[in-house]
């Protein structure tokens, strides 16, 4: 689908698809996603560059994503959407600047671009032009990720709570709740899920970062006009904000590692305490059985077989032999 947008009262417009086959020529902004060949071609032959298909985008090495080719500057980041089943899905956006328009290619839905958009179509106060446009889209995305990322670390608290949760009497002392109701294998999986879909938001701020990059170094080049001072400035404060996103993504894996960690450990006691438990019935059961195991044994002279109140002291001697091990376990708090 191919998306033509201009501009009129410092407000962006979208062009009606029945405007015509070609593009517009006060056309600032074309948004295709996942193109078909034939829209590819209209815009190839309308601006004279070469748009790279979506196998393209997915063997492009990363170190090739930057580049300016006919004039034109091609910039490919990684962006992340949550999918309606909140499974995270990244996907290469291609963003390319020729003649101050601005062409994106995807094939996925970031949230981001349909938020920007009805934004968009209200008066703005920064140019609105291709390099306008693209710096209001990369803000809106990296606004997008502060609130994904915002959603992780509630979710990192409120797992970090069920895994180390206490609760405060009356009396102001921590007592331990019952971690029988927490099934620390959901645990697991929020963790897993949620470090999948954090490493995933750094991979897409480095690449964001380092297409910011590459934009100043293009923006050095340019003649310095009053736009040019206005976008290089922005662009500093996205490159700020986007440091600042990435050192909370690493702040957060480190929180999902330790969690990861803590969960594991406290996996380990609870079968470290299911086996002292069999351990203990074990050794409580073991001089009962050995009573019984010598009376049960079949030779012809055993004094205690004849005499009358052998077999209650047998029973009261197998009782004591148990009682006697668990009320030591329970003087050492083993139990």
């Amino acid at each position: 689908m191919l998306s033509a947008f201009g501009t009129a009262h410092d407000c962006l417009t979208e062009f009606p698809p029945s405007a015509g086959p070609g593009i517009p020529p006060d056309c600032v902004w074309l948004d295709l996603v996942e193109p078909t060949a034939e829209e590819e071609t209209l815009v190839e032959t309308s601006l004279g560059i070469d748009i790279p298909t979506r196998e393209e985008l997915a063997e492009i090495e990363a170190s090739s994503r930057l580049y300016q080719e006919d004039g034109a500057a091609f910039m490919t980041a990684n962006l992340i959407r949550r999918g309606d089943n909140d499974e995270p899905e990244s996907s290469p956006v291609t963003f390319i600047i020729k003649d101050n328009t601005l062409i994106t290619i995807r094939y996925h839905h970031p949230q981001a671009f349909p938020a920007y958009v009805k934004r968009a179509m209200k008066p703005q106060t920064t140019a609105m032009n291709g390099w306008g446009i693209l710096i209001s889209l990369l803000e809106a995305v990296v606004d997008r990720a502060a609130d994904h990322l915002e959603r992780a670390g509630q979710i990192v608290d409120d797992t970090s709570k069920k895994t180390f949760g206490t609760k405060r009497a009356l009396s102001g002392v921590h007592k331990q709740q019952p971690r029988r109701s927490v099934n620390l294998q959901e645990l697991i999986e929020n963790i897993g899920e949620e470090g999948d879909f954090v490493s995933k938001m750094r991979e897409s701020l480095v690449s964001i970062g380092r297409m910011v990059a590459f934009m100043q170094a293009i923006s050095d080049q340019m003649r310095e006009n009053k736009f040019v001072k206005e976008n290089k400035a922005r662009m500093k404060i996205l490159q700020r904000d986007i440091v600042s996103l990435t050192d909370h993504a690493s702040f957060l894996s480190g929180k999902i590692a330790f969690l990861l960690d803590a969960v594991l450990g406290l996996i380990s006691i609870e079968q470290n305490g299911i086996i002292k438990i069999f351990s203990v019935a074990a050794v409580v059961f073991l001089p009962p059985t050995l009573v019984a195991s010598i009376y049960g044994m079949n030779f012809a002279f055993m004094p205690e077989l004849q005499w009358p109140l052998g077999y209650p002291l047998a029973l009261v001697l197998m009782l004591v032999s148990a009682v006697l091990p668990f009320v030591y376990f329970k003087q050492k708090g083993w139990l």
